[in-house]
């Protein structure tokens, strides 16, 4: 089996197993989507869920976040580690998205990784759950759950994300990004996976199923 065709039968198998491909940060509408996002780096999304209905109860726009108090900011993601730069980096993207992009989330990689504390993750997240085009996001699961079907050999997450863009078709790829964490979270854990439950150990070369 190549590289490509095993691409395909994990796309198929996600796909079959998760058919509700969803993101695992709650969010109302873009801006709170990359709010969130910027949040989870370094935190877990359910601890981020937990987070945001205050934080967007108190600034439920675009506009608020632009005026907020930084440090009431900080107060309300403490638990999320690094609030001192995610709070400078939120209240700063919203005052960007107004000043310079009339309160819309570019739609490019390139525009929406200029914004503070965006990464490719980030703008990847946003570019395919928002704006529906091909996106690779190169999250912890997706980097573990790759390499363990032989599909990518890189702990980096560029080149994780170069690689599959070459090997998952396009509109495919943001669903298939969503159902591997979903089935890094369910079977294929970190340091103790459930390879026997797993509807891709006929094909995944490091399934250990004795």
């Amino acid at each position: 089996m190549t590289k490509k065709q095993r691409a395909l039968a994990a796309v198929e198998a996600l796909k079959a197993e998760y058919p509700d491909a969803l993101c695992s940060l709650d969010s109302r509408n873009p801006f709170e989507l990359l709010v969130a996002t910027i949040l989870s780096a370094q935190c877990t999304d359910a601890r981020v869920n937990l987070i945001t209905p205050d934080l967007f109860a108190a600034y439920p726009s675009i506009e608020a976040m632009a005026k907020a108090d930084i440090g009431d900011v900080e107060d309300l993601i403490h638990s999320c580690g690094f609030y001192h730069s995610k709070a400078q980096y939120i209240t700063e993207t919203a005052k960007i998205l107004l000043k310079e992009y009339g309160g819309v989330l570019p739609p490019s990689i390139e525009e929406l990784t200029k914004l503070p504390g965006v990464g490719r993750k980030t703008a990847n997240i946003i570019m395919g759950d928002v704006y529906g085009q091909p996106a690779v996001v190169a999250d912890t699961h997706l980097i573990r759950i790759t390499n363990l079907l032989g599909l990518v050999d890189t702990k980096d997450p560029y080149k994780v994300e170069m690689e599959l863009k070459a090997l998952l078709p396009p509109e495919e790829s943001n669903n298939f990004c969503h159902r591997c964490v979903l089935h890094g979270r369910a079977v294929c854990i970190a340091r103790r996976p459930k390879c026997k439950l797993c509807v891709m150990k006929d094909f995944c070369p490091s399934a250990v199923l004795d």
